[in-house]
């Protein structure tokens, strides 16, 4: 099964996502910024990116453009605090999958996670 990579400078966060996914039988990768993000999105073969839009050295909306210009088809579930309709529209369009309000129902995440074919 391939990793899920989780894009999260706030450690809390991604240790939570982390241990929920390990409990659930899932690897995972954290990449604390979005350079980083991008870098291990191109190298590596993962299942799915967890994506947060405030990343820091790139921002989540870089790293979704700049994954989907490199015809990266990786899925792609925004995570963000960000509620705004406007945002979730321009994630969407750009080219993400799903989109995620933080604070969220953990089981609600791992269903939509569940729901890619190769995981």
């Amino acid at each position: 099964m391939k990793p899920i990579l989780i894009a999260e400078d706030e450690l809390r966060v991604a240790s939570f996502l982390a241990k929920g996914l390990k409990k659930s039988g899932f690897t995972t990768v954290v990449a604390q910024d979005g350079q980083k993000a991008i870098n291990l999105a191109t190298s590596d073969d993962f299942a799915l990116l967890l994506l947060d839009l405030g990343l820091p050295v790139k921002d989540g909306f870089t790293v979704l453009e700049e994954l989907r210009s490199q015809n990266i088809k990786i899925p792609i579930i925004v995570v963000t605090a960000l509620s705004d309709e406007k945002i979730c529209h321009e994630v969407l369009s750009k080219g993400a999958d799903d989109y995620v309000q933080k604070p969220f129902a953990f089981k609600v995440l791992l269903a939509k996670i569940k729901s890619y074919s190769e995981l």
